[in-house]
């Protein structure tokens, strides 16, 4: 990179601290053009990381800030290059002054994400690491931020050239074999080939493995709560969100459309959807609701089914179970705990009984709160931490799950060609792209586009 950026790094609210960030060739000037040190001589002067102060002027002289500035030289820096920031008081309007100053000095604005885009391609960060960068800014809960920073610092990438660098060592053994036949060289050996590949496989099924608690703790799960008419759905989901965010009224049909709201539930991020009961609609407009309802459900990796505790199963309630069942993961909530329940009859008994061998089921109030742990308690036994990886190595999005996905169908191939009795060349050549697929996680090999991508979700400044 040959032009210098500039970025304000914090948001434009007023806060206490604000900092305007800079990296490129002409950092360190264009700093030295804005601001004075108080006790004199010139940041390009002073030793990294050291913080000093002093006056932050704009191009005509005039003072914006009394503030601190600080330089770091390449290549020990975040990006690579020199890179300079200048710690101001949290004022937007003086930020915009301090950073059209720079701009004066010959500086450009940088675009979201480039300063961590500069520094994947100074080799300063894998892809893995860049795209941890990202989860942490975004962490909703106290695991997504473990996790981000396990994963920053190497935990997924080890786990990853730990298992490239076993297949590489096995493809340049091959080679060496095949190309100095006169050279005193172990023969290759198709039994260490055999558990090279076992040992290979184990760990990226591990990897794949972690992929649906990575994505829950980062991402969230879309879940719909369903359930007939005035069984308490919307009342759940307000308790859930913790304000009342839908309409709560004894009238059926009250929600005629989806609302969503994110919540952090047993340690995982939920996307929330309250949805219209599921019933014969009486209008066009809860016509609409209901199907939204079932389009949401669609959508939904987890439906919580809303029954009436205190009510007899309905084939309406019948409906809305067998709607939930069919989603990828389903608990049941029995709610109104705090009224007294109807006994149960010998069908309903039968139905609950195979109900809880595919959910759980979960009595509670969702008007007083009794009973809310107990269903935080069934949304983490759906999402459990069960892959053996250390913090921070789960596979939180597609990309990485798909290339993960891909070098374990590789090594499976080699693995039939081993069994198959074919020559080494083709199993090898199986192995290579076992081996390309996992580069593609950690950035060794992957596209322009897909770059790009990655650099979507990032913020002006980072």
């Amino acid at each position: 990179m040959s032009d210098t950026i500039a970025a304000i790094a914090t948001p434009m609210t007023p806060s206490a601290i604000g900092i305007i960030r800079l990296s490129g060739p002409g950092a360190i000037a264009a700093v030295d053009g804005v601001f004075t040190p108080a006790a004199g001589g010139a940041m390009v002067e002073r030793p990294d990381r050291l913080l000093v102060y002093g006056l932050l002027r704009d191009e005509e002289g005039r003072t914006i800030d009394h503030c601190l500035a600080t330089v770091s030289r390449a290549p020990h820096s975040y990006t690579g290059e020199d890179t300079a920031e200048l710690q101001c008081h949290g004022s937007p309007a003086a930020l915009i002054l301090g950073l059209e100053a720079l701009f004066a000095q010959g500086v450009r604005q940088a675009e979201a994400g480039e300063f961590t885009r500069r520094a994947f391609l100074a080799g300063k960060l894998d892809l893995t690491r860049t795209e941890a960068v990202a989860d942490l800014i975004h962490a909703e809960t106290a695991d997504a931020v473990y996790q981000a920073a396990g994963q920053l610092g190497g935990a997924m990438a080890a786990v990853v050239e730990g298992v490239y660098h076993e297949l590489a060592e096995v493809c340049a053994h091959f080679h060496a074999v095949l190309d100095y036949p006169d050279e005193d060289i172990h023969p290759f050996e198709i039994v260490e080939l055999e558990g090279t590949l076992t040992r290979a496989a184990r760990k990226l099924d591990q990897l794949e493995a972690s992929y649906r608690r990575g994505r829950a703790v980062t991402q969230g799960i879309p879940c719909a709560v369903i359930g007939r008419p005035n069984v308490g759905k919307s009342t759940l989901f307000n308790a859930l969100v913790g304000y009342e965010r839908a309409i709560v009224t004894p009238i059926p049909g009250t929600t005629r459309d989806t609302v969503e709201e994110r919540v952090n539930l047993g340690g995982i991020l939920l996307r929330l959807i309250d949805t219209a009961g599921l019933r014969e609609a009486e209008d066009t407009v809860e016509r609409l609701g209901v199907q939204r309802s079932q389009e949401a459900l669609k959508r939904a990796e987890l439906a919580i089914v809303v029954l009436d505790r205190h009510m007899p199963v309905t084939p309406e309630d019948e409906e809305a179970l067998a709607l939930g069942m069919a989603a990828r993961a389903c608990i049941v909530v029995r709610n109104k705990a705090d009224l007294p329940s109807l006994e149960e009859t010998s069908v309903e008994e039968a139905v609950f009984s195979k109900l809880r061998e595919k959910a759980p089921v979960v009595d509670l109030s969702a008007l007083t709160g009794k009973g809310l742990e107990l269903l935080e308690k069934a949304v983490a036994s759906l999402f459990p931490d069960d892959s053996g990886l250390r913090p921070g190595a789960m596979l939180t999005n597609a990309r990485q799950a798909e290339g993960a996905r891909r070098s374990r169908q590789a090594v499976e191939r080699g693995v039939q060609a081993l069994a198959a009795g074919m020559p080494p060349d083709a199993v090898v050549a199986d192995v290579e792209e076992a081996m390309s697929a996992l580069g593609e996680l950690t950035g060794r090999k992957v596209g322009e586009d897909v770059t790009a991508l990655i650099f979507q979700r990032f913020c002006v400044g980072k």
